[in-house]
Protein backbone atom coordinates (compact mmCIF):
# COMPACT_ATOMS: atom_id res chain seq x y z
CA UNK A 1 0.00 0.00 0.00
CA UNK A 2 2.99 2.34 0.89
CA UNK A 3 4.70 1.14 -2.48
CA UNK A 4 1.26 2.50 -4.36
CA UNK A 5 1.35 5.69 -2.62
CA UNK A 6 4.20 6.37 -2.78
CA UNK A 7 4.50 6.09 -6.71
CA UNK A 8 1.49 7.91 -7.01
CA UNK A 9 3.11 10.68 -4.78
CA UNK A 10 6.18 10.97 -7.85
CA UNK A 11 3.70 11.11 -10.36
CA UNK A 12 3.47 14.61 -9.23
CA UNK A 13 6.95 15.25 -7.23
CA UNK A 14 9.37 13.24 -9.17
CA UNK A 15 10.15 14.39 -13.29
CA UNK A 16 11.25 10.67 -14.38
CA UNK A 17 8.72 9.13 -12.74
CA UNK A 18 6.10 11.52 -14.93
CA UNK A 19 7.85 11.29 -18.41
CA UNK A 20 7.32 7.25 -17.81
CA UNK A 21 3.50 7.76 -17.02
CA UNK A 22 3.41 10.11 -19.66
CA UNK A 23 4.86 8.57 -22.02
CA UNK A 24 3.37 5.07 -21.51
CA UNK A 25 -0.34 6.88 -21.38
CA UNK A 26 0.73 8.15 -25.09
CA UNK A 27 1.66 4.54 -26.24
CA UNK A 28 -1.97 2.83 -24.63
CA UNK A 29 -3.55 4.78 -26.99
CA UNK A 30 -2.81 2.64 -29.64
CA UNK A 31 -3.62 -0.55 -27.76
CA UNK A 32 -7.34 0.95 -27.29
CA UNK A 33 -7.88 1.68 -30.78
CA UNK A 34 -7.19 -2.23 -31.69
CA UNK A 35 -9.70 -2.82 -28.65
CA UNK A 36 -12.59 -0.50 -29.52
CA UNK A 37 -12.61 -1.60 -33.45
CA UNK A 38 -12.72 -5.56 -32.35
CA UNK A 39 -16.43 -5.47 -31.08
CA UNK A 40 -17.85 -1.88 -33.67
CA UNK A 41 -16.87 -4.15 -36.54
CA UNK A 42 -20.06 -6.73 -35.13
CA UNK A 43 -22.20 -4.20 -34.13
CA UNK A 44 -25.22 -4.26 -36.06
CA UNK A 45 -26.07 -0.90 -35.93
CA UNK A 46 -22.67 0.10 -37.14
CA UNK A 47 -22.85 -1.64 -39.99
CA UNK A 48 -26.63 -0.01 -40.70
CA UNK A 49 -25.27 2.92 -39.79
CA UNK A 50 -22.51 2.49 -42.53
CA UNK A 51 -24.56 0.83 -45.53
CA UNK A 52 -22.17 -2.00 -45.04
CA UNK A 53 -22.59 -5.62 -44.58
CA UNK A 54 -21.61 -7.94 -42.27
CA UNK A 55 -19.10 -9.66 -44.43
CA UNK A 56 -18.09 -6.76 -46.77
CA UNK A 57 -14.12 -6.55 -47.31
CA UNK A 58 -15.38 -2.52 -46.39
CA UNK A 59 -15.12 -3.63 -42.77
CA UNK A 60 -11.33 -4.18 -43.11
CA UNK A 61 -11.37 -1.32 -45.37
CA UNK A 62 -12.36 1.29 -42.60
CA UNK A 63 -10.19 -0.41 -40.00
CA UNK A 64 -6.75 -0.28 -41.90
CA UNK A 65 -7.21 3.43 -43.50
CA UNK A 66 -6.22 3.95 -39.77
CA UNK A 67 -2.72 2.41 -40.67
CA UNK A 68 -2.13 4.98 -43.54
CA UNK A 69 -3.22 7.92 -41.51
CA UNK A 70 -0.49 5.93 -38.97
CA UNK A 71 1.81 6.10 -41.65
CA UNK A 72 1.34 9.24 -43.05
CA UNK A 73 1.24 10.89 -39.61
CA UNK A 74 5.01 9.33 -38.11
CA UNK A 75 6.61 11.47 -41.25
CA UNK A 76 4.85 14.62 -40.54
CA UNK A 77 5.37 14.30 -36.84
CA UNK A 78 9.47 13.71 -36.85
CA UNK A 79 9.86 16.64 -38.93
CA UNK A 80 7.98 18.76 -37.22
CA UNK A 81 10.05 17.10 -34.02
CA UNK A 82 13.10 18.10 -35.30
CA UNK A 83 11.83 21.11 -36.26
CA UNK A 84 9.69 22.69 -33.36
CA UNK A 85 10.62 20.21 -30.57
CA UNK A 86 9.58 17.04 -29.39
CA UNK A 87 6.80 18.34 -26.78
CA UNK A 88 5.21 20.57 -29.72
CA UNK A 89 4.60 17.91 -31.87
CA UNK A 90 3.45 15.59 -29.34
CA UNK A 91 1.02 18.37 -28.43
CA UNK A 92 -0.41 18.23 -31.50
CA UNK A 93 -0.15 14.58 -32.22
CA UNK A 94 -2.24 14.61 -29.28
CA UNK A 95 -5.15 16.76 -30.55
CA UNK A 96 -5.70 15.35 -33.75
CA UNK A 97 -6.27 12.34 -32.34
CA UNK A 98 -8.63 14.40 -30.55
CA UNK A 99 -10.13 15.35 -33.34
CA UNK A 100 -10.02 12.52 -35.26
CA UNK A 101 -11.86 10.81 -32.38
CA UNK A 102 -14.47 13.25 -32.46
CA UNK A 103 -15.44 12.76 -36.37
CA UNK A 104 -15.76 8.92 -35.34
CA UNK A 105 -17.99 9.71 -32.73
CA UNK A 106 -20.52 11.90 -34.99
CA UNK A 107 -20.34 9.95 -37.96
CA UNK A 108 -24.11 8.98 -38.66
CA UNK A 109 -25.57 10.64 -35.31
CA UNK A 110 -28.87 11.58 -36.16
CA UNK A 111 -28.11 11.57 -40.13
CA UNK A 112 -27.02 8.89 -42.30
CA UNK A 113 -26.01 10.31 -46.08
CA UNK A 114 -22.29 10.39 -45.20
CA UNK A 115 -21.97 8.20 -42.61
CA UNK A 116 -18.99 6.41 -44.10
CA UNK A 117 -16.79 8.96 -45.94
CA UNK A 118 -17.36 10.63 -41.87
CA UNK A 119 -16.31 7.61 -40.84
CA UNK A 120 -13.57 7.06 -42.93
CA UNK A 121 -11.50 11.03 -42.28
CA UNK A 122 -12.19 10.26 -38.68
CA UNK A 123 -10.70 6.90 -38.76
CA UNK A 124 -7.48 8.65 -41.38
CA UNK A 125 -7.20 11.54 -39.04
CA UNK A 126 -6.87 9.88 -36.02
CA UNK A 127 -4.10 7.75 -37.57
CA UNK A 128 -2.11 10.85 -38.34
CA UNK A 129 -2.07 11.68 -34.74
CA UNK A 130 -1.45 7.95 -33.66
CA UNK A 131 1.13 7.62 -35.81
CA UNK A 132 2.98 10.47 -34.92
CA UNK A 133 2.80 9.85 -30.96
CA UNK A 134 4.32 6.28 -31.65
CA UNK A 135 7.04 8.48 -33.90
CA UNK A 136 7.73 10.95 -31.28
CA UNK A 137 7.30 9.09 -28.05
CA UNK A 138 9.70 6.45 -27.97
CA UNK A 139 12.74 9.06 -29.05
CA UNK A 140 11.50 11.33 -26.80
CA UNK A 141 11.16 8.50 -23.84
CA UNK A 142 14.69 7.22 -25.06
CA UNK A 143 15.85 10.61 -25.13
CA UNK A 144 14.96 11.50 -21.26
CA UNK A 145 16.20 7.93 -20.06
CA UNK A 146 19.60 8.25 -19.39
CA UNK A 147 19.97 5.10 -17.10
CA UNK A 148 20.17 1.69 -17.54
CA UNK A 149 17.75 -0.64 -18.74
CA UNK A 150 16.65 0.63 -21.62
CA UNK A 151 14.46 -2.26 -22.71
CA UNK A 152 12.42 -2.50 -19.21
CA UNK A 153 11.60 0.97 -19.84
CA UNK A 154 10.13 0.72 -23.07
CA UNK A 155 8.79 -3.13 -22.56
CA UNK A 156 6.99 -1.43 -19.63
CA UNK A 157 5.38 1.40 -22.04
CA UNK A 158 4.25 -1.20 -24.29
CA UNK A 159 2.52 -2.89 -21.55
CA UNK A 160 0.33 -0.04 -21.14
CA UNK A 161 -0.34 -0.64 -24.76
CA UNK A 162 -1.73 -3.40 -23.68
CA UNK A 163 -3.25 -2.17 -20.58
CA UNK A 164 -5.14 0.29 -23.17
CA UNK A 165 -6.34 -3.11 -25.30
CA UNK A 166 -7.68 -4.16 -22.15
CA UNK A 167 -10.11 -1.47 -21.29
CA UNK A 168 -11.42 -0.39 -24.63
CA UNK A 169 -12.52 -3.85 -25.10
CA UNK A 170 -13.87 -4.84 -21.86
CA UNK A 171 -15.72 -1.42 -22.11
CA UNK A 172 -17.15 -2.28 -25.06
CA UNK A 173 -17.84 -5.89 -24.22
CA UNK A 174 -19.84 -4.48 -21.06
CA UNK A 175 -21.67 -2.18 -22.83
CA UNK A 176 -22.51 -4.75 -25.26
CA UNK A 177 -23.72 -7.10 -23.30
CA UNK A 178 -26.43 -4.35 -21.26
CA UNK A 179 -27.55 -2.56 -24.64
CA UNK A 180 -27.16 -5.21 -27.63
CA UNK A 181 -25.65 -5.68 -31.18
CA UNK A 182 -28.42 -3.11 -32.67
CA UNK A 183 -27.58 -0.01 -30.10
CA UNK A 184 -26.05 2.77 -31.36
CA UNK A 185 -25.12 4.01 -28.30
CA UNK A 186 -23.21 0.45 -28.05
CA UNK A 187 -20.32 1.57 -30.50
CA UNK A 188 -20.28 5.23 -29.90
CA UNK A 189 -19.85 5.09 -26.21
CA UNK A 190 -16.52 3.26 -26.34
CA UNK A 191 -15.29 5.50 -29.23
CA UNK A 192 -16.22 8.72 -27.45
CA UNK A 193 -14.77 7.20 -23.82
CA UNK A 194 -11.30 7.36 -25.74
CA UNK A 195 -11.18 11.09 -25.26
CA UNK A 196 -9.71 10.31 -21.87
CA UNK A 197 -6.43 9.39 -23.18
CA UNK A 198 -5.82 12.47 -25.28
CA UNK A 199 -7.35 14.82 -22.66
CA UNK A 200 -5.57 13.79 -19.75
CA UNK A 201 -1.89 13.96 -22.13
CA UNK A 202 -2.93 17.32 -23.25
CA UNK A 203 -3.70 18.46 -19.54
CA UNK A 204 -0.38 17.06 -18.36
CA UNK A 205 2.10 18.13 -20.60
CA UNK A 206 2.93 21.53 -19.99
CA UNK A 207 4.55 19.95 -16.56
CA UNK A 208 7.47 18.05 -18.61
CA UNK A 209 10.93 19.35 -19.92
CA UNK A 210 11.89 19.66 -23.56
CA UNK A 211 14.33 16.87 -24.32
CA UNK A 212 17.96 18.38 -23.49
CA UNK A 213 19.08 16.77 -26.69
CA UNK A 214 16.71 18.44 -29.06
CA UNK A 215 17.54 21.84 -27.22
CA UNK A 216 20.94 21.10 -27.68
CA UNK A 217 20.72 20.73 -31.47
CA UNK A 218 19.27 24.01 -31.26
CA UNK A 219 21.87 25.69 -29.56
CA UNK A 220 19.94 26.70 -26.35
CA UNK A 221 22.71 25.52 -23.84
CA UNK A 222 20.72 27.74 -21.10
CA UNK A 223 17.23 25.52 -22.01
CA UNK A 224 19.09 22.26 -22.18
CA UNK A 225 20.37 23.14 -18.61
CA UNK A 226 17.29 24.42 -16.94
CA UNK A 227 15.67 21.04 -18.28
CA UNK A 228 18.89 18.41 -17.07
CA UNK A 229 18.63 20.22 -13.44
CA UNK A 230 14.43 19.63 -13.78
CA UNK A 231 15.04 15.98 -14.47
CA UNK A 232 17.99 15.15 -12.25
CA UNK A 233 18.24 17.49 -9.73
CA UNK A 234 20.18 20.79 -9.02
CA UNK A 235 23.08 19.13 -8.14
CA UNK A 236 23.51 16.43 -10.73
CA UNK A 237 21.77 18.56 -13.71
CA UNK A 238 25.76 20.93 -14.76
CA UNK A 239 27.37 17.45 -14.99
CA UNK A 240 24.89 15.97 -16.93
CA UNK A 241 25.47 19.32 -19.23
CA UNK A 242 28.56 18.99 -19.44
CA UNK A 243 28.57 15.35 -20.80
CA UNK A 244 25.77 16.37 -23.48
CA UNK A 245 27.88 19.19 -24.53
CA UNK A 246 30.72 16.91 -25.38
CA UNK A 247 28.33 14.41 -27.07
CA UNK A 248 26.42 17.14 -28.86
CA UNK A 249 29.87 18.35 -30.65
CA UNK A 250 30.68 14.57 -31.66
CA UNK A 251 27.69 13.90 -33.56
CA UNK A 252 27.28 17.94 -34.83
CA UNK A 253 29.10 17.34 -37.69
CA UNK A 254 27.35 14.10 -38.83
CA UNK A 255 23.87 15.34 -40.17
CA UNK A 256 22.04 12.80 -41.29
CA UNK A 257 19.68 13.15 -44.20
CA UNK A 258 16.80 10.33 -45.05
CA UNK A 259 18.89 9.73 -48.35
CA UNK A 260 21.07 8.34 -46.32
CA UNK A 261 18.70 5.90 -44.96
CA UNK A 262 16.88 4.42 -48.00
CA UNK A 263 19.27 4.13 -50.46
CA UNK A 264 21.93 1.34 -50.56
CA UNK A 265 25.06 3.63 -50.69
CA UNK A 266 23.69 5.34 -47.79
CA UNK A 267 26.06 5.65 -44.13
CA UNK A 268 22.28 4.50 -42.13
CA UNK A 269 21.07 2.14 -44.96
CA UNK A 270 22.11 -1.24 -43.48
CA UNK A 271 20.53 0.25 -40.07
CA UNK A 272 17.21 1.11 -42.30
CA UNK A 273 17.07 -2.50 -43.54
CA UNK A 274 17.06 -3.64 -40.26
CA UNK A 275 14.34 -1.60 -38.81
CA UNK A 276 12.26 -1.74 -42.33
CA UNK A 277 12.12 -5.72 -41.80
CA UNK A 278 11.64 -5.82 -37.85
CA UNK A 279 8.46 -3.95 -38.44
CA UNK A 280 7.55 -6.49 -41.62
CA UNK A 281 8.19 -9.25 -39.27
CA UNK A 282 6.07 -8.29 -36.25
CA UNK A 283 3.30 -7.64 -38.84
CA UNK A 284 4.28 -11.21 -40.30
CA UNK A 285 3.02 -12.72 -36.81
CA UNK A 286 -0.15 -11.72 -37.57
CA UNK A 287 -0.90 -10.54 -34.46
CA UNK A 288 -2.10 -6.96 -35.21
CA UNK A 289 -4.66 -9.43 -36.53
CA UNK A 290 -5.44 -11.27 -33.89
CA UNK A 291 -5.76 -8.12 -31.86
CA UNK A 292 -8.69 -6.28 -33.95
CA UNK A 293 -10.34 -9.27 -34.58
CA UNK A 294 -9.93 -11.57 -31.93
CA UNK A 295 -13.59 -13.27 -31.77
CA UNK A 296 -13.61 -13.91 -35.05
CA UNK A 297 -10.43 -15.80 -34.46
CA UNK A 298 -12.02 -18.14 -31.35
CA UNK A 299 -15.17 -18.45 -34.00
CA UNK A 300 -12.93 -20.44 -36.05
CA UNK A 301 -12.44 -22.38 -32.87
CA UNK A 302 -16.09 -23.85 -33.22
CA UNK A 303 -17.38 -21.03 -30.87
CA UNK A 304 -20.32 -19.52 -30.28
CA UNK A 305 -20.01 -15.37 -30.72
CA UNK A 306 -20.60 -14.33 -27.00
CA UNK A 307 -18.41 -16.99 -25.89
CA UNK A 308 -15.50 -16.07 -28.34
CA UNK A 309 -15.64 -12.36 -26.62
CA UNK A 310 -15.03 -13.39 -23.59
CA UNK A 311 -12.36 -15.74 -24.76
CA UNK A 312 -11.17 -12.64 -26.22
CA UNK A 313 -10.99 -10.43 -23.33
CA UNK A 314 -9.45 -13.63 -21.20
CA UNK A 315 -6.43 -13.55 -23.81
CA UNK A 316 -6.29 -9.88 -23.67
CA UNK A 317 -5.95 -10.22 -19.79
CA UNK A 318 -3.25 -13.07 -20.27
CA UNK A 319 -1.59 -11.02 -22.56
CA UNK A 320 -0.99 -8.16 -20.13
CA UNK A 321 -0.35 -10.21 -17.40
CA UNK A 322 2.53 -11.81 -20.02
CA UNK A 323 3.80 -8.60 -20.69
CA UNK A 324 5.94 -8.52 -17.30
CA UNK A 325 8.19 -11.34 -18.26
CA UNK A 326 8.75 -8.78 -21.46
CA UNK A 327 10.78 -6.53 -18.98
CA UNK A 328 12.27 -9.05 -16.76
CA UNK A 329 14.13 -10.52 -19.60
CA UNK A 330 15.11 -8.39 -22.28
CA UNK A 331 18.20 -6.67 -20.79
CA UNK A 332 18.90 -9.60 -19.10
CA UNK A 333 18.63 -12.77 -22.33
CA UNK A 334 18.29 -9.78 -24.88
CA UNK A 335 16.07 -8.73 -28.18
CA UNK A 336 17.31 -11.44 -30.89
CA UNK A 337 16.72 -14.61 -28.24
CA UNK A 338 13.16 -12.92 -27.28
CA UNK A 339 12.26 -12.17 -30.66
CA UNK A 340 13.73 -15.66 -32.71
CA UNK A 341 12.05 -18.09 -29.64
CA UNK A 342 8.62 -16.36 -30.12
CA UNK A 343 8.63 -16.11 -33.84
CA UNK A 344 9.09 -20.35 -33.63
CA UNK A 345 6.88 -20.44 -30.52
CA UNK A 346 4.12 -18.56 -32.26
CA UNK A 347 4.89 -20.78 -35.11
CA UNK A 348 4.62 -23.75 -33.64
CA UNK A 349 1.40 -22.67 -32.03
CA UNK A 350 -0.33 -21.60 -34.74
CA UNK A 351 0.59 -24.96 -36.45
CA UNK A 352 -1.28 -26.65 -33.67
CA UNK A 353 -4.36 -23.85 -34.01
CA UNK A 354 -4.81 -25.28 -37.82
CA UNK A 355 -5.02 -28.77 -36.32
CA UNK A 356 -7.31 -27.99 -33.71
CA UNK A 357 -9.79 -25.51 -35.76
CA UNK A 358 -10.00 -28.29 -38.68
CA UNK A 359 -11.32 -30.97 -36.20
CA UNK A 360 -13.09 -28.51 -34.73
CA UNK A 361 -15.26 -27.17 -37.28
CA UNK A 362 -15.53 -30.87 -38.78
CA UNK A 363 -16.13 -32.65 -35.49
CA UNK A 364 -19.78 -33.81 -36.72
CA UNK A 365 -18.37 -35.26 -39.69
CA UNK A 366 -15.61 -37.14 -37.74
CA UNK A 367 -17.40 -38.08 -34.53
CA UNK A 368 -15.47 -36.15 -32.45
CA UNK A 369 -16.17 -33.99 -29.29
CA UNK A 370 -16.35 -30.42 -30.38
CA UNK A 371 -14.97 -29.10 -27.28
CA UNK A 372 -12.32 -31.80 -26.91
CA UNK A 373 -10.34 -30.23 -29.45
CA UNK A 374 -11.28 -26.52 -28.91
CA UNK A 375 -10.45 -26.47 -25.48
CA UNK A 376 -6.67 -26.90 -26.10
CA UNK A 377 -6.79 -24.43 -29.41
CA UNK A 378 -7.79 -21.96 -26.73
CA UNK A 379 -4.73 -22.64 -24.61
CA UNK A 380 -2.28 -22.41 -27.75
CA UNK A 381 -3.62 -19.01 -28.88
CA UNK A 382 -3.03 -18.10 -25.28
CA UNK A 383 0.33 -19.29 -25.33
CA UNK A 384 0.84 -17.27 -28.87
CA UNK A 385 -0.27 -14.74 -27.84
CA UNK A 386 2.08 -14.77 -24.14
CA UNK A 387 4.59 -15.44 -26.88
CA UNK A 388 4.25 -12.58 -29.18
CA UNK A 389 3.92 -9.94 -25.84
CA UNK A 390 7.07 -11.51 -24.53
CA UNK A 391 9.23 -11.47 -27.48
CA UNK A 392 8.32 -8.87 -30.67
CA UNK A 393 5.39 -6.09 -29.09
CA UNK A 394 8.74 -4.02 -27.99
CA UNK A 395 11.71 -4.90 -29.17
CA UNK A 396 10.96 -3.55 -32.84
CA UNK A 397 10.50 -0.06 -31.56
CA UNK A 398 13.43 -0.03 -29.05
CA UNK A 399 16.01 -1.44 -31.32
CA UNK A 400 15.98 2.04 -33.95
CA UNK A 401 16.72 3.77 -30.92
CA UNK A 402 19.90 1.84 -30.37
CA UNK A 403 21.28 1.71 -33.77
CA UNK A 404 20.42 4.92 -35.14
CA UNK A 405 22.52 8.40 -34.22
CA UNK A 406 20.63 11.42 -32.05
CA UNK A 407 20.53 13.12 -35.20
CA UNK A 408 18.85 9.99 -37.06
CA UNK A 409 16.46 8.90 -34.76
CA UNK A 410 13.69 11.14 -35.01
CA UNK A 411 13.83 9.98 -38.87
CA UNK A 412 14.58 6.41 -38.07
CA UNK A 413 11.23 6.59 -35.72
CA UNK A 414 9.33 8.21 -38.93
CA UNK A 415 10.63 5.14 -40.67
CA UNK A 416 9.67 2.17 -38.46
CA UNK A 417 5.96 3.67 -37.89
CA UNK A 418 5.74 4.35 -41.43
CA UNK A 419 6.35 0.57 -42.08
CA UNK A 420 4.54 -0.43 -39.00
CA UNK A 421 1.40 1.28 -40.65
CA UNK A 422 1.72 -0.06 -44.21
CA UNK A 423 2.19 -3.73 -43.02
CA UNK A 424 -0.68 -3.32 -40.74
CA UNK A 425 -2.88 -2.07 -43.06
CA UNK A 426 -2.41 -5.01 -45.51
CA UNK A 427 -2.52 -7.41 -42.88
CA UNK A 428 -5.58 -6.00 -41.03
CA UNK A 429 -7.14 -5.56 -44.48
CA UNK A 430 -6.57 -8.83 -46.10
CA UNK A 431 -7.67 -10.97 -42.48
CA UNK A 432 -11.49 -10.42 -43.08
CA UNK A 433 -11.54 -11.67 -46.46
CA UNK A 434 -8.87 -14.83 -45.78
CA UNK A 435 -11.26 -15.18 -43.13
CA UNK A 436 -14.19 -15.66 -45.53
CA UNK A 437 -12.08 -17.84 -47.74
CA UNK A 438 -9.59 -19.49 -45.80
CA UNK A 439 -11.26 -20.25 -42.38
CA UNK A 440 -9.46 -22.06 -40.12
CA UNK A 441 -6.48 -22.49 -42.83
CA UNK A 442 -5.05 -19.45 -41.93
CA UNK A 443 -3.55 -20.43 -38.92
CA UNK A 444 -1.25 -22.19 -41.39
CA UNK A 445 -0.63 -18.95 -43.48
CA UNK A 446 0.16 -17.27 -39.65
CA UNK A 447 2.65 -20.45 -38.75
CA UNK A 448 4.92 -19.57 -41.67
CA UNK A 449 5.01 -16.25 -41.76
CA UNK A 450 6.40 -16.97 -38.06
CA UNK A 451 8.64 -19.20 -39.28
CA UNK A 452 10.05 -16.83 -41.93
CA UNK A 453 10.52 -13.92 -39.06
CA UNK A 454 12.19 -16.14 -37.01
CA UNK A 455 15.05 -17.38 -39.64
CA UNK A 456 14.77 -13.50 -41.11
CA UNK A 457 15.77 -12.19 -37.40
CA UNK A 458 18.27 -15.10 -36.68
CA UNK A 459 20.08 -14.60 -39.61
CA UNK A 460 20.07 -11.02 -39.90
CA UNK A 461 19.44 -9.21 -36.73
CA UNK A 462 22.00 -8.29 -34.31
CA UNK A 463 22.23 -8.23 -30.23
CA UNK A 464 21.67 -4.46 -29.35
CA UNK A 465 21.07 -4.79 -25.65
CA UNK A 466 24.29 -4.07 -23.30
CA UNK A 467 26.17 -1.91 -26.15
CA UNK A 468 26.40 1.59 -26.60
CA UNK A 469 25.37 3.32 -29.86
CA UNK A 470 29.05 2.95 -31.13
CA UNK A 471 29.50 -0.50 -30.16
CA UNK A 472 25.96 -1.09 -32.42
CA UNK A 473 27.42 0.98 -35.17
CA UNK A 474 30.73 -0.75 -35.24
CA UNK A 475 28.15 -4.33 -36.17
CA UNK A 476 27.51 -2.01 -39.42
CA UNK A 477 30.91 -1.10 -40.20
CA UNK A 478 32.38 -4.68 -39.82
CA UNK A 479 29.68 -6.05 -41.66
CA UNK A 480 30.40 -3.54 -44.84
CA UNK A 481 34.21 -5.03 -44.27
CA UNK A 482 33.28 -8.52 -44.35
CA UNK A 483 30.99 -7.82 -47.09
CA UNK A 484 28.29 -9.89 -45.57
CA UNK A 485 25.11 -8.69 -43.11
CA UNK A 486 25.06 -12.59 -41.73
CA UNK A 487 25.16 -11.91 -37.87
CA UNK A 488 27.58 -15.33 -37.51
CA UNK A 489 29.56 -14.39 -39.95
CA UNK A 490 30.45 -10.96 -38.64
CA UNK A 491 33.45 -10.28 -35.79
CA UNK A 492 33.09 -14.34 -35.67
CA UNK A 493 29.22 -13.92 -34.20
CA UNK A 494 29.84 -11.85 -31.32
CA UNK A 495 26.71 -10.04 -31.85
CA UNK A 496 24.66 -13.36 -31.77
CA UNK A 497 24.11 -12.23 -27.70
CA UNK A 498 24.67 -9.95 -25.04
CA UNK A 499 28.45 -8.90 -24.29
CA UNK A 500 29.93 -11.02 -21.76
CA UNK A 501 29.79 -10.16 -18.37
CA UNK A 502 26.69 -7.16 -19.27
CA UNK A 503 25.50 -6.58 -15.66
CA UNK A 504 21.68 -7.22 -15.71
CA UNK A 505 18.53 -5.10 -14.31
CA UNK A 506 19.34 -1.85 -12.74
CA UNK A 507 22.86 -2.13 -13.12
CA UNK A 508 23.05 -2.61 -16.27
CA UNK A 509 26.55 -1.19 -17.85
CA UNK A 510 26.75 2.17 -18.82
CA UNK A 511 26.88 1.29 -22.83
CA UNK A 512 23.25 0.81 -22.70
CA UNK A 513 22.63 3.75 -21.52
CA UNK A 514 25.29 5.65 -23.64
CA UNK A 515 23.33 6.71 -26.69
CA UNK A 516 20.20 8.41 -24.65
CA UNK A 517 22.10 11.42 -22.91
CA UNK A 518 25.64 11.37 -24.23
CA UNK A 519 27.00 9.84 -20.58
CA UNK A 520 30.18 8.65 -21.20
CA UNK A 521 31.27 5.20 -20.37
CA UNK A 522 33.70 4.52 -17.54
Amino acid sequence: MSGALSFVKNVFTDKKTEIVVFSSTAIALYGYDQGMMSLINTNFDYLQTMGIEEESPIVGVIVSVYYLGCAVGSVLASWFADKEGRKPSIFACLATTSLGNLLMFIAGLGFSKGALPLMFLGRIIMGLGVGGIDSVIPVYSSELNEEGGRGKAMAQEFQSNIFGLNMAFALNLLITIQLGKYNQWAWRIPIIAMQVYPVLLLSFIYRLPETPRWLMSQDREEDAGEALADIFGKEEGPGKLEELKKKTEDESSKPIHYSDMIFPSGSQFHPTVLTVMGQVNQALTGYGAVSVYGPQIFELLGFDVRFSEYLTQGNYVSYFLFMTFAWLLIDRVGRRVMMVSGAFGISMCFLLLTLFGGLAMNADKYGINQQAVAIPGIVALYIATASFGIGWLSQVWLIPTEIYPSSARAQGAAISVVIWGLANFAVTLLTPIMFNNLNYWLFLVFAATNAFAGIWTWLYSPETGGRSFEENQQFFLDAADHGTWRVHKVNHGDFKKMPKGEKSGDDEADGESAPLLGGDRD
